[in-house]
């Protein structure tokens, strides 16, 4: 036992000094220059390392370097740069002469990918893919075999920027990926994102295919996790997961993405995609879902609710100088700077509360010109298509709508915008709309257009014009009265108008309403912004009088007029039953007679009664 014990230990004396021995005997420093022209020849990028390499033995045989950077050719700044590099080194292979790396590790280092950090000279020699021949004379010349196995890079920092767009910093970037033999790689990332007051956090893992490296490189992300919050978010965030296949061809400078699969708080989208990254990108993407709830993502809520707050969906605004200047620049002129098409297919998508089915979206950008040529879906019983144009290349955005609506519930989009529900029931409407800008207060003050509106099965909520005339006229003659019961409401079974929309204030032309009891025709005008409205009509009641039957006669053909003003929330009328009432007596009083004399006056008579028709 103690001669075992003896063996082993001079054994491990022996590979201790032969370890200290070749340490000793070979300079990290010679590594320097064979691995700078490696790089080179390999790459095109120059690869700097200041102050000496030194070897570290324990726990694990490393060559640790000083101020490290790896710049691409004729470029101002480098794509990386590092405090330190340490190269975690194979002893055995250093005894026939092959420097075989187990890993680089890179902490605190700087990457960026910004046009400054990019190649400036296009006709730099780049050695081919798999260049064995090249590889094995450089090999000979040196002595040396030169191999890398895993990459490290902990605590660093992503500098992306294109064109002349704001940089984008992605942060405490954790980085592990390990290639073999065939230059296929796995890959596990995490990082984070601070940017306009929002924080993304997100996290992969993924396989690189760079066998042909850099004529084309693919990348499988298997799991991709992310959560984002801060904001304009709901409280809660927004978190999914994620999974795509992507090639890159360097002759055409295209990314594809494939089997694209992403969650968003219970939102599902599949779909594929491509890239052109040229000086003006150009994008398509053809996405399907089978369920999206933009109001889980957006954290919208009806005005009123007290839900907000027990669902989770409160959402932090931004401060007032941020969200001024989001509003500044609502022109979208990011969409100037990009070529796209997009289709999008929905089988169920919530958008403000409205539950809309089979959504179908194409649209194309060309520089901030974009041609909706569909956008369809279903609204409860009813279709909507909304094809147009938006035009972003100015100071503010400018919209074309040629809305298509039919039989959609009024009620329903009241509700999404939060306008009080006034008037309800089923909408049609078709016409062209055009202004400046998207949101309410847009529609508010900067559109205009025109349409052909009409309804069916409508209820004005709050007011009942039948009963305001047949009360009038009780309280005006105790010969005729109207119903003992009425709703709250006004029933009518189909309206018709023409709308005129300038800056907010809608005039209703040629208005025409009717329903089993009531007829009633005339104009006005509902103002947005205020939320007013002043409506001039003509009322005629044709149904619901109890008492004198001529009486009733003479007011199912008379025209009653009635005007409703003032705020949504408190309608007023002024209504002149007594009036007509009296005019219409009157009328009849003077035909009566007119009548009479006709047939049985003398001359004397009849100057009587024409002198009793004037004073009438």
């Amino acid at each position: 036992m103690k001669r075992l014990v003896t063996t082993l230990v001079i054994l491990l004396v022996v590979l201790i000094a032969g370890m200290t021995s070749l340490v000793f005997l070979i300079n990290p420093n010679d590594f320097r220059n064979y691995m700078v022209n490696r790089v080179e020849q390999k790459s095109g990028y120059k690869l700097a390392i200041d102050g000496d390499l030194r070897w570290h033995v324990w726990p694990q045989l490393s060559i640790l370097a000083g101020q490290t950077s790896l710049t691409a050719p004729g470029a101002k700044d480098p794509v990386v740069s590092a405090e330190n590099m340490r190269l975690d080194v194979r002893l055995l292979p250093l005894l026939s002469h092959q420097l075989s790396v187990k890993q680089v590790m890179l902490k605190s280092a700087v990457i960026r990918l910004t046009p400054d950090s990019e190649a400036n000279e296009p006709d730099a020699p780049i050695a081919p893919a798999n260049s064995s021949s090249t590889q094995n004379v450089s090999d000979a010349e040196h002595g040396w075999k030169f191999d890398i196995g895993r990459l490290d890079v902990a605590d660093s920092l992503l500098i992306w920027q294109r064109g002349n767009s704001d940089q984008i910093n992605v942060r405490d970037i954790n980085l592990q990926m390990e290639q073999n033999d065939r230059r296929q790689a796995t890959v596990q990332l995490s990082s984070r994102i601070n940017r306009d007051q929002r924080d993304l956090t997100l996290k992969l893992n993924a396989t690189l295919d760079m066998q042909n490296y850099p004529r084309q490189y693919a990348a499988n992300i298997s799991n991709l996790t992310y959560t984002l919050t801060g904001a304009d978010v709901p409280s809660k965030g927004i978190s999914g997961q994620g999974s795509l296949q992507a090639k890159y061809l360097q002759n055409s400078n295209t990314v594809t993405l494939n089997k694209l699969a992403l969650t968003a708080n219970d939102n599902q989208l599949t779909g594929s995609g491509q890239a052109v990254l040229d000086d003006m990108p150009s994008y398509q993407l053809n996405l399907q879902s089978d369920k999206m709830d933009l109001d889980a993502i957006s954290g919208w809520q009806p005005r009123g609710t007290d839900s907000t707050m027990q669902k989770g969906q409160a959402v932090t605004s931004a401060p007032v100088i941020a969200r001024d200047m989001a509003a500044e620049q609502d022109s979208l002129s990011v969409l100037t700077s990009f070529n796209a098409q997009v289709a999008l297919k929905a089988v169920d998508l919530t958008y403000r509360g409205l539950n809309i089915k089979n959504l179908d979206l194409q649209a194309t950008n060309r520089a901030g010109n974009v041609q909706l040529s569909t956008l369809t879906g279903n609204l409860g019983t009813g279709t909507f298509a909304l094809p147009g144009t938006l035009n972003a290349t100015g100071k503010q955005l400018q919209v074309n709508f040629t809305p298509d609506l039919q039989n959609i519930e009024l009620s329903d989009l009241l509700r999404a915008y939060n306008l009080p529900q006034a008037l309800t029931g089923s909408f049609t409407m078709q016409g062209e709309l055009s202004g400046k800008g998207l949101s309410l207060a847009d529609f508010n003050s900067n559109w205009q257009g025109d349409a052909e509106l009409s309804m069916a099965n409508a209820h004005l909520n709050g007011l009942n014009i039948q009963q305001l005339v047949q009360q009038a006229v009780s309280r005006s003659s105790n010969k005729v009265q109207g119903m003992e019961r009425y709703d709250r409401y006004s029933d009518i079974k189909q309206l018709n108008a023409h709308g005129n929309l300038r800056n907010g204030v809608l005039s209703l032309n040629n208005l025409a309403a009717e329903s089993e009891m009531m007829n009633v025709k005339g104009e006005g005008k509902i103002n947005f912004p205020n939320e007013e409205a002043d409506m001039n009509l003509l009322v005629r009641v044709t149904g619901g009088w109890q008492g004198d039957n001529a009486l009733i006669a003479t007011l199912q053909k008379t025209d009653i007029p009635l005007r409703v003003f003032g705020p949504w929330k408190q309608l007023n009328y002024q209504l002149k039953a007594d009036q007509v009432l009296r005019q219409q007596l009157q009328n009849d009083a003077r035909s009566a007679i007119q009548n009479w004399i006709d047939k049985n006056a003398g001359k004397k008579e009849s100057d009587k009664a024409k002198s009793l028709i004037d004073k009438l």
